[in-house]
């Protein structure tokens, strides 16, 4: 995939869930997590396993890592596992392989058929143990940094979102106040200097967008709504629109990011003139960073879509089939990669196509 990327599907063709393939290596190097924990927050394999699975099917993850589109790789990790359990037994999850590749070197390969594996060790993962991933620890590094970010408004407004424990994955936003919050005051100026930048365009009425305590040191976003009174009022984070929660959210987030960053639907809640601009000011922020950082993102924004700068190998198209989603770069299929070479945009060739068939009828159903 390209180091921005744009993920295109109907509804329910797996875009959440493709995002969720990065989340779950995520939990599972994560502190507090490992995969048996991974497994049970999505609420065990039976909630994991591919709906069209024609048998009771394992679980494989392959992932391959490199610096750049046009590099070769430099590592590749790969994790097999099934269900064990049930009846009295409590369910679990044991590990079939476990495989870390490394400029085309095996650095560790496990099986569940290797003779120094037990019923216990292979319900761990070496890449969650630090005496065991050692000499591949620059994975685990990547996995545990991958940020995925879609603000709810509705919970970051709730005062008591700060008391979640810090060693949690932040999935919905609640806890992104509490991280600016812990930065050092130089970096969060600087963050706080790019996000006012934005916000000045983006919702003018607000002005010095900053972090306040309360009495209690809960912190707090503040800005100041501008209208007729000279000093304007004072409003903080449950005062702010859902857009522009949102907005702050996801700029956070790209500022923020140090790796692989995923953000869901990014369009949602936000005006059409400011999410046409979301391409160009990711690609922007990545070019301001020393490595370029892959960013990630789910969406049906024919405003998002439409942007000039987005090319074809950029964008993954997931279409439904009776044997489960299938994904393609859009540069792979004919009609699409035709389409482009026409002077067609991204949005107008890939939207219709990735539409439920039909879908066009749906108003004759009302009678």
């Amino acid at each position: 995939m390209a180091e921005r990327c744009f993920v295109v599907g109907a509804n329910a063709s797996g875009k959440s869930n493709f995002l969720d393939v990065f989340r779950f290596l995520r939990d599972i190097t994560r502190t507090g997590g490992g995969l048996q924990t991974a497994v049970v927050m999505r609420g065990g394999m039976k909630k994991i396993r591919c709906l069209a699975a024609r048998t009771r099917s394992f679980i494989s993850i392959s992932v391959t890592l490199a610096q750049s589109v046009d590099s070769s790789a430099e590592w590749n990790y790969t994790l097999l596992f099934k269900n064990i359990g049930g009846g009295i037994r409590k369910n679990e999850v044991a590990i079939i392989k476990e495989e870390v590749i490394h400029h085309g070197n095996v650095i560790m390969s496990r099986n569940e058929k290797d003779k120094r594996e037990d019923s216990e060790t292979l319900k761990y993962t070496y890449l969650e143990q630090p005496t065991a991933n050692r000499e591949f620890r620059e994975l685990k590094f990547f996995f545990e940094n991958i940020q995925y970010l879609n603000v709810v408004p509705q919970l970051v407004r709730e005062s008591g979102s700060l008391m979640l424990s810090s060693d949690k994955e932040d999935y919905y936003g609640r806890n992104f106040i509490r991280r600016l919050s812990v930065l050092n005051e130089k970096t969060r100026n600087s963050y706080f200097k790019k996000i006012n930048e934005v916000l000045r365009l983006a919702v003018p009425q607000l002005e010095n967008l900053s972090l306040v305590p309360d009495e209690l040191g809960v912190p707090h976003l503040e800005a100041k709504y501008v209208h007729w009174r000279a000093a304007g009022s004072k409003q903080q984070e449950d005062q702010f629109s859902d857009g522009t929660l949102r907005l702050i959210g996801f700029l956070f987030a790209l500022i923020d990011s140090t790796g692989l960053t995923l953000l869901e639907e990014p369009e949602t809640n936000l005006h059409s003139a400011i999410i046409s601009q979301f391409p160009e000011f990711i690609a922007k922020i990545q070019r301001t960073r020393k490595e370029i950082r892959q960013v990630i993102l789910t969406t049906h924004s024919f405003d998002i879509l439409s942007n000039e700068g987005i090319s074809g190998d950029e964008v993954i198209v997931l279409t439904n089939t009776p044997e489960g989603t299938e994904l393609s770069n859009v540069n792979d299929i004919d009609r699409l990669k035709s389409m482009l070479k026409a002077g067609f945009s991204v949005a107008d060739a890939v939207l219709p196509y990735s539409m439920p068939d039909g879908i066009d009828q749906m108003i004759r159903t009302i009678k």
